[in-house]
């Protein structure tokens, strides 16, 4: 008799980062990176466990552990031979609930609670099957790719049909790609080296000593202060070189007149993409920018919460590089999805990955798409921040500026048992006594 889930563990994980201002933008001035962390069980007593995560800033996350909470019946008593089998009707059951649905559908917390779960299904189904999550999904045929996706709302976009006729054109030299990768590595590119509460000093040391270390790629926050961010970007500018990318990241902060306003004088910079230049949610106003600051890319995704809002994004042309997130999004299933429609419309993707355990689970998502889906790199690049990798059981590596290719079955977001229980808010040692208090009381006077 095949496995059965027996239970859906929910975890509410947060590191204080906002003590050193690492993670720091125009919008989130104090973040705390945490995580509404999953764990499926068995019955089996020798099997895997299956982890997942998605990832948050700071307070709000108990109201995602809530909302798995929420999700627990659908998953309960689940066979992994019938999850496996049928993982695009296991999404459908998540996101289809006739009585969740009112308070999403398919964004919002309940859709991040999704998020932790779906990936910890992945995760678990990968370890079964012995292979990293890539593997796994590189070495699917392109039928079963595509059932795993959900093509309501986007088959005017996207067919099913379309998506097969896509993948099978790679099927022939998939394994010359992967041997590629698993020879150079995944193009990157860092966030570490701009966090808007960093002081000059260490933005001018963490650019030159990134750029000794193989870096050819940075991104820097801009959108609180104008003559702050042209001094800013002038110091990181003269540490990288004039031949290296400057990405630049707004956050979300602008309208969309100071945006083309705000990006007249830093286009003197040269950015390769100004990124989250407005509102998430605002497709108009994004294609807007992106006509007024061309040759800049425009950059979104992180915030954009399902395929629906991917798919306008990208037929409006309000996307110069695609952001998908694996947790903003309902898992891998509607990362799928993304990296589909982003192959259908000719634009790169670059995932977001500035957050806990984020670049952990995306270099799987980016490896996967050159592999089978885009087939090319041209304009391909992964965040990387250098925060937290340490807690993971399987953590990102880097060399030269690349991911190196991951070879541990799983999807990467497992957590040290000893690195759960100490930022388990509130109960954990990182958040007992003194540091609650200081913390608590540098988030009221951010």
């Amino acid at each position: 008799m095949a496995p059965r889930i027996i239970s859906v563990d929910a975890v509410d994980v947060r590191f204080p980062t906002s003590r050193q201002l690492d993670g720091s933008d125009a919008m989130n001035r104090d973040p705390d990176y945490s995580a509404a962390y999953v764990v499926l069980r068995t019955d089996d007593p020798h099997g895997p466990e299956g982890h997942g995560l998605t990832f948050t800033t700071g307070r709000g996350t108990e109201v995602v552990v809530a909302a798995i909470e929420a999700l627990k019946p659908i998953v309960l008593g689940r066979s992994t031979v019938d999850l496996f089998g049928d993982i695009g009707g296991f999404w459908r059951d998540l996101v289809g609930d006739s009585q969740l649905r009112w308070i999403g559908p398919e964004k919002g917390a309940v859709h991040l609670a999704t998020a932790a779960i779906v990936n910890a299904a992945w995760d678990l189904w990968a370890k079964v099957e012995g292979k990293p999550l890539w593997k796994l999904l590189a070495d699917l045929p392109s039928e079963e790719i595509v059932r795993a996706v959900d093509f309501r709302y986007i088959t005017d976009a996207l067919t099913p049909d379309d998506a097969i006729a896509l993948l099978r054109d790679l099927e022939p030299t998939r394994a010359t790609r992967e041997a590629e990768l698993e020879r150079d590595g995944y193009p990157a590119y860092t966030t570490s080296v701009g966090w808007l509460g960093y002081p000059d000093d260490k933005i001018r040391r963490l650019s030159a000593e990134a750029l000794a270390t193989g870096w050819t790629a940075f991104k820097m926050k801009v959108g609180r202060d104008l003559e702050d961010d042209l001094r800013r970007a002038r110091i990181v500018r003269e540490a990288i070189g004039p031949e290296s990318l400057l990405m630049m990241d707004a956050n979300q902060i602008w309208d969309v007149a100071t945006a083309i306003s705000w990006m007249e004088p830093l286009a003197s910079f040269r950015p390769y993409w100004i990124e989250e230049p407005t509102s998430p949610d605002d497709i108009l106003g994004h294609a807007a920018i992106a006509r007024a600051v061309h040759p800049i890319r425009v950059a979104t995704g992180e915030h954009v919460h399902n395929r629906v809002m991917f798919k306008q994004f990208l037929a409006a042309g309000a996307m110069d590089v695609c952001q998908v997130d694996a947790c903003r999004l309902g898992g891998v299933n509607e990362a799928i999805a993304v990296l589909l429609l982003a192959a259908r419309y000719g634009v790169p993707v670059c995932p977001h990955a500035g957050g806990v355990g984020l670049c952990e689970l995306v270099q799987h998502l980016s490896i996967f798409d050159y592999v089978a889906v885009s087939g090319g790199l041209d304009g391909r690049m992964i965040e990387y921040v250098d925060h937290l990798h340490e807690h993971f059981v399987d953590p990102v590596v880097i060399r030269q500026g690349r991911y190196v290719v991951p070879k541990r079955p799983g999807y990467g977001a497992e957590m040290k048992p000893d690195s759960l229980a100490a930022h388990t808010f509130p109960s954990g040692a990182a958040w007992r006594g003194g540091a609650l208090a200081t913390t608590a009381v540098s988030a009221v006077g951010g």
